[in-house]
């Protein structure tokens, strides 16, 4: 009787250990303190996809373990637990929210592989925004921020093409204009994508509003944070507290 008494106590151990570790992992930010997107490991089975933007994506440096999302103009953003990492790049203006993020890493990305002229979006009212600054870092800061304040989920949404989940790419689009009863629209950009046959796994990080750092997507369930899994076919994709229609998948 005593061994199983002792038997029963190991057990309870362990359960506390484990509660204990995935309690840790569930509110942490970068619980595993990785330094880049790359550095957090895919999920059991799964291969990351390859290609220039998955190699910029996974490049991405993060802040350590237990940084808070913080705002442009100082201090914690509300809703940490929505987060799982942050990215750690500067941000521009106090207008780089959600939308905006998408189109800085897009913009960031053409930039570092010297393809300047590539580099334009479509304000609300559908006129193209060309970068003509080449090189320049300055030029660059200066083109986006002249974007965020004409730019909007509405304007990404209609410059943009539906892409079925079966087909994601890094560097896609999660995004929706305002619909009814939710006031404003809401965008995220998939950071990274492993497959394991059929089935895709992803990771997206955000921009919001107010503006606030760009940070990875927690998921909820601590044991797949931050990757989010589907078979391939979905029509709602469901990643953290938001929802898209199959549609709200996009590429440029």
């Amino acid at each position: 009787m005593k061994k199983v008494f002792k038997v029963i106590g190991v057990l309870v151990l362990v359960g506390i250990i484990v509660c204990g570790i995935v309690w840790w992992y569930s509110r942490t930010s970068n619980p595993w303190n990785a330094t880049t997107v790359g550095d957090i490991s895919t999920p059991v089975g799964y291969t990351r996809v390859e290609g220039s933007y998955a190699e910029f994506m996974r490049s991405l440096p993060l802040k350590k373990r237990g940084s808070k999302v913080q705002l442009y103009t100082g201090g914690d953003a509300r809703f940490q637990f929505l987060s799982t990492g942050v990215i750690d790049i500067p941000m521009l203006s106090n207008s780089e929210q959600c939308a905006d993020m998408t189109m800085r890493l897009r913009a960031e990305y053409l930039f570092s592989r010297g393809r300047y002229s590539e580099i334009r979006f479509q304000d609300a009212n559908g006129n193209t925004l060309q970068y003509h600054g080449g090189s320049s870092r300055k030029a660059l800061k200066k083109f986006l921020r002249k974007a965020y304040g004409v730019c909007s989920t509405f304007s990404v949404s209609r410059e943009t093409t539906p892409r079925p989940i079966s087909e994601v790419q890094p560097g896609d689009v999660l995004v929706y204009p305002a619909r009814k009863l939710e006031g404003m629209g809401h965008a995220l950009i998939v950071i990274d994508v492993a497959r394991k046959g059929k089935k895709v796994a992803i990771m997206c990080a955000e921009g919001n509003t107010p503006a606030r750092e760009l940070h990875i997507v927690r998921n909820p369930n601590p044991i797949s944070n931050p990757w989010f899994f589907f078979d391939g076919d979905e029509s709602m994709l469901w990643i953290s507290a938001f929802h898209f229609g199959k549609d709200e998948l996009r590429h440029y």
